[in-house]
């Protein structure tokens, strides 16, 4: 059995992994190039640029930064590019925030228990 500090160790690096996922959606660029692939087919560069204000050149930085975290990867397609997510990097987010939301449920319940003392 770990102690609780290693357990808090262990969970501060589990964390810390997962701190360049939350970097790179910090943007609402990326979020909503996240959202548009969260459909599950696979798009160009030129359709993800469609309907928004930005210039092809930033979506693909923007995409850049999403693939450096494994949010999202590319394979070619001829002269295009095809962006698809991936989804095993966004379970790690969510694995990340349950962790973050257990810790509070926690701290709550012990600070209710003392509040009500």
């Amino acid at each position: 059995m770990s102690t609780p500090s290693a357990a808090v160790a262990a969970r501060v690096q589990g964390l810390r992994r997962s701190a360049p996922i939350f970097a790179a959606l910090g943007d609402e660029t990326r979020l909503t190039l996240v959202a548009r692939l969260g459909a599950g087919e696979r798009l160009s560069t030129s359709n993800l640029t469609e309907g928004t204000d930005i210039t092809r050149q930033a979506v693909t930085k923007h995409l850049t930064v999403l693939e450096g975290a494994g949010l999202v990867r590319s394979t070619r397609a001829g002269r295009e590019t095809l962006w698809e997510l991936e989804p095993k990097r966004l379970g790690d987010a969510r694995k990340a925030l349950d962790t973050i939301a257990r810790h509070w449920d926690s701290a709550f319940d012990r600070l209710r228990d003392l509040v009500e003392r």
